[in-house]
């Protein structure tokens, strides 16, 4: 019989260490003085071994069953889990950790280096990372890739396989490895969706746009429309209809009312640092008006919306084409690179003011996980402040 969480959770020492059976060789060992230690337990030509998967709660039931499928397959392959150990410093994950330290550190931004090894060390050393790296196999490689496929973010898993095969290359050149067997995966993925709303995501991208949005001369209403629509990543309309009596900056908060929301629901928009400084500034100029960013044509009164074709216009003058990037362009960039900096998809989705149409998930709070999300939106004006670093695109 399986074991539970609760079953795991609620486990009461005894005079002596016992152990507790999972399925497959996992065990739990319960010892006198109430800790729990994870062990593995399988045979190899013929005599017993153990191996231990770590202390609950530090590693929980489903990672302890992760282990263990993990050493499963490498019995399956005919290597014994024991060994992978002895010999780390083989390991596709201490060899990653060689590539990246000697060829991404020194030469890349630390955005981009950051995005690295957050990839490394949350999709793909779990899966692979103590596997020797002679070991694997494009098989073995695309067990790392299929669940990312399956939850639909194929932009990500192609990165992950690129990353891959550059530590794959790196220790064939090394001597370490006989061949890359991402290469063999060419077409084993479907090919990046294309997006409804045309988007930069990759990180020089971004950083190109950052410059050509510094340099861009359209008049202050739109550069400072730019800006807020990068830095708080709303829909069009939003920033369109945005009115001074939403906002409080001294609370470094932008409240949309609900009838204005697509989901028909009050949406709380935590303002950055520098998107309070955007907002002084365009303040200064259509502050005695109704809408903070009006229509140029009646700037005096400031009675009348920005147009919807105002943004896309500004971005065709910095050069970008309709395929490239549009006003909703923003959002996607914006949801992509916070997930692949490791923010909580939940903290993500309620800030872009996506909802649940589950009836139970649609009992939406509007200030749900506000604390996490002020961090979020403050950790992305700094990160695209960091991005301007980055030499530009060839």
């Amino acid at each position: 019989m399986s074991l539970s969480e609760t079953t795991v959770r609620q486990a009461k020492p005894q005079e002596k260490p016992y152990k507790i059976p999972d399925e497959r060789g996992l065990v739990l060992l319960v010892h006198p003085n109430g800790s729990r230690y994870w062990r593995f337990r399988y045979s190899w030509k013929g005599k017993e071994n153990m191996l231990a998967l770590g202390v609950y709660p530090d590693v929980s039931l489903k990672e302890a069953r992760m282990k263990r499928d993990e050493f499963k397959i490498m019995l399956a392959q005919g290597m014994n889990p024991a060994d992978t150990r002895v010999k780390a410093g083989t390991t596709f994950e201490a060899i990653a950790r060689e590539w990246f330290e000697k060829y991404m550190l020194p030469t890349r931004a630390p955005t981009h280096t950051a995005m690295i090894i957050s990839r490394l060390e949350r999709l793909v050393f779990p899966q692979i990372g103590a596997y020797p790296i002679k070991s694997i196999d494009a098989q073995t490689l695309l067990r790392v890739l299929r669940p990312l496929e399956a939850r639909g973010v194929l932009e990500t898993a192609h990165r992950v396989m690129q990353i891959c095969g550059q530590v794959f290359r790196y220790a064939v050149a090394r001597g370490q490895a006989e061949r890359d067997p991402s290469a063999d995966l060419r077409g084993a993925l479907p090919s990046r969706k294309h997006k409804h709303h045309a988007s930069l995501t990759e990180p020089k991208q971004v950083a190109d746009l950052l410059r050509a949005m510094e340099s861009f001369q359209g008049g202050v209403v739109v550069e400072c429309a730019l800006w807020f629509s990068l830095l708080t990543f709303a829909r069009p309309g939003e920033v369109r209809h945005a009115e001074w009596t939403e906002f409080d900056l001294s609370g470094a908060e932008w409240r949309i009312p609900e009838d204005k929301m697509k989901m028909k629901r009050t949406h709380i928009v935590p303002l950055s640092r520098q998107t309070v400084k955007i907002v002084q500034k365009i303040k200064e100029v259509t502050g005695h008006g109704r809408y903070v960013f009006p229509s140029i044509r009646v700037i005096a009164t400031g009675q009348v919306p920005m147009s919807e074709n105002t943004i896309v216009a500004a971005l065709r003058r910095m050069g970008y084409g309709k395929e490239e990037m549009c006003a909703h362009g923003f959002r996607s960039m914006a949801s992509t690179n916070l997930n692949e900096m490791g923010w909580a998809p939940d903290v993500i989705e309620r800030q872009l003011a996506h909802v649940e149409g589950n009836s139970v998930r649609a009992a939406y709070n509007y200030a749900e996980y506000l604390p996490e999300r002020r961090k979020m939106m403050q950790a992305w004006a700094d990160w695209l402040d960091d991005l301007k670093k980055l030499a530009p695109s060839n």
